[in-house]
């Protein structure tokens, strides 16, 4: 199944990650190596959001990532969100419909 993470940075995201980067980018590839994280990266221009896209049976996977993380336990994240994604397209997809 898919999950998505979702973040809304906070206004000073891109000043004070430099502090958290390397704890989040290894928190993140842990959690690709566990085969959890499929994709991941900031949102927009200027950044203003992050998703985390898991390969997951259980949200509360996701969940625990989050509060796990240094961005949001720093307050780099101002709010988050784990949704089921309902993926019907593609080769990934987790129940194909053509």
């Amino acid at each position: 199944m898919h999950y998505l993470l979702t973040y809304d940075l906070a206004d000073d995201y891109l000043e004070r990650r430099g502090e958290f980067r390397d704890e989040h980018l290894k928190l993140a590839w842990d959690a690709v190596e566990r085969g959890e994280i499929l994709l991941a990266g900031a949102v927009g221009e200027p950044i203003g959001n992050a998703l985390l896209l898991f390969t997951i049976d259980d949200p509360a996977i996701a969940e625990a990532f989050a509060r796990a993380d240094p961005y949001v336990q720093h307050g780099l994240v101002r709010n988050w969100t784990v949704r089921k994604w309902h993926t019907v397209v593609g080769e990934g997809a987790d129940t194909p419909v053509r």
